[in-house]
């Protein structure tokens, strides 16, 4: 319950399908409006949240006008660069994200990716679904050199796992600045392409801005080593997925292992499904069996924290699209 003294705030619970885990604990702090997006206008009328559960939903944009009481908007998401609009941006509604929710498993699948390609995973499978008995010998992970563009909270998880099974590690983000943490060294993603020839590994854990969008280029892709392999987890549209094409064919990148691309969903007939140095999955990298939960506890701390007049976690920097290091 509310603590005595505290205000109840109204808080509208956009949803597409299945409610939010952990109603009962909202019901408890606050009273709770659970709408669709077509319902959204009339559920924020006076409301002080809104708990945005559909996470990629346009609905808040098209029904702004009806918002004139938010406080705070909570996303159930970590990127958030497509659902931020000029009125938002310019308002004094506060605005979160689930940043580090689901960070270390997606870490982990970062990390699956290296083993995979390092081990040859497909190739094995491909011969054992032939019946066909091939030595071989494959790569070492200790020494090998990865770079992190990308140096928040899933790139930090991402180095220090990394790190862990022998791996060296360094980080890209928007300024170059001394290592820390599991990061060797830090450079700017602005010089990505003077930067990634020494590296063996290249990982895309960054938010999609403005500054970031297409960052892996023409250019990029060709300075990288021809041994080299791009792993993407962060958002598809960071890389320009022709030039890539273009790279994996040629043989100017030894491969890719994509969690996202661009489009999403893949359309039946592209290339990057067929190609035999290629491994995709279908952006589920942080998807794992208690994440929805997970998503939930963040959401309850937060609104325990407002109902008491206590700064909130992961506040979004609106002008940059992401939550700013401490």
């Amino acid at each position: 319950m509310t603590p005595a003294g505290v205000q109840r705030p109204t808080v509208a619970v956009l949803y597409r399908e299945d409610l939010p885990p952990r109603l009962d604990e909202i019901e408890e702090l606050a009273e709770v409006r659970l709408t669709k997006a077509e319902g959204l206008a009339a559920a924020m009328n006076g409301a002080d949240v809104l708990y945005q559960w559909h996470s990629f939903s346009p609905a808040l944009r098209e029904n702004w006008a009806a918002a004139s009481t938010l406080k705070w908007v909570h996303v159930s998401a970590a990127g958030v660069s497509q659902l931020l609009f000029d009125d938002l941006i310019a308002s004094d509604v506060a605005y979160t994200n689930s940043r580090g929710v689901l960070s270390r498993a997606i870490a982990e699948f970062a990390l699956g990716f290296v083993l995979d390609i390092a081990k040859d995973s497909q190739g094995s499978l491909k011969l054992q679904q032939g019946r066909r008995w091939r030595h071989r010998v494959t790569r070492k992970v200790q020494g090998q050199r990865a770079l992190v563009v990308g140096t928040g909270s899933i790139g930090q998880e991402i180095a220090e796992l990394f790190t862990a099974v022998g791996l060296r590690v360094s980080g890209a983000g928007r300024n170059s600045r001394p290592g820390d943490g599991c990061f060797e060294e830090i450079h700017s993603s602005k010089h990505l392409a003077l930067v990634v020839r020494d590296f063996d590994y290249v990982v895309l854990a960054a938010p999609l801005t403005d500054d970031t969008k297409g960052l892996v280029d023409k250019d990029v892709l060709s300075a990288m080593k021809p041994t080299a392999h791009l792993i993407n987890v962060g958002r598809g549209e960071l890389v320009r997925t022709e030039a890539l094409v273009d790279a994996l064919r040629s043989g100017s990148i030894a491969g890719a292992a994509l969690d996202v691309v661009h489009p999403e969903p893949l359309p039946a007939e592209h290339p990057l499904w067929i190609m035999d140095n290629v491994i995709l999955t279908p952006h589920m990298s942080g998807d794992t069996q208690d994440y929805l939960d997970d998503l939930g506890k963040l959401f309850v701390e937060n609104l325990k924290r407002f109902s008491r007049g206590e700064p909130l976690q992961n506040v979004v920097d609106k002008s940059l699209g992401f939550v700013s290091a401490p």
